[in-house]
């Protein structure tokens, strides 16, 4: 292996130490749900998912699931906020 790639490497595992330097703008994900197959969004600072829950309380179980998966790296709005 090359040293420049090696060193690209600890620099990655570095990196990933610390998750704030990421701010995710935009993001889509699939999400397979118990019942059917939804569309998760994050986009204009806002959540969004397709299931039927979500137009009524501004939140679901696939948001904050997807939330939680993600981490310290999910963004977070005024409305949609999992512990």
């Amino acid at each position: 292996m090359q040293s420049s790639l090696i060193g690209k490497i600890q620099k990655a595992h570095f990196y990933s130490e610390e998750p704030d330097r990421i701010d995710v703008r935009d993001f889509a994900a699939t999400f397979r749900g118990d019942h059917d197959t939804y569309s998760v969004t994050y986009r204009d600072s806002r959540w969004h998912c397709t299931c039927s829950f979500f137009p009524q309380w501004g939140v679901c179980s696939h948001i904050m699931a997807t939330q939680r998966m993600m981490g310290p790296m999910a963004p977070r709005d005024r409305e949609a906020v999992a512990s």
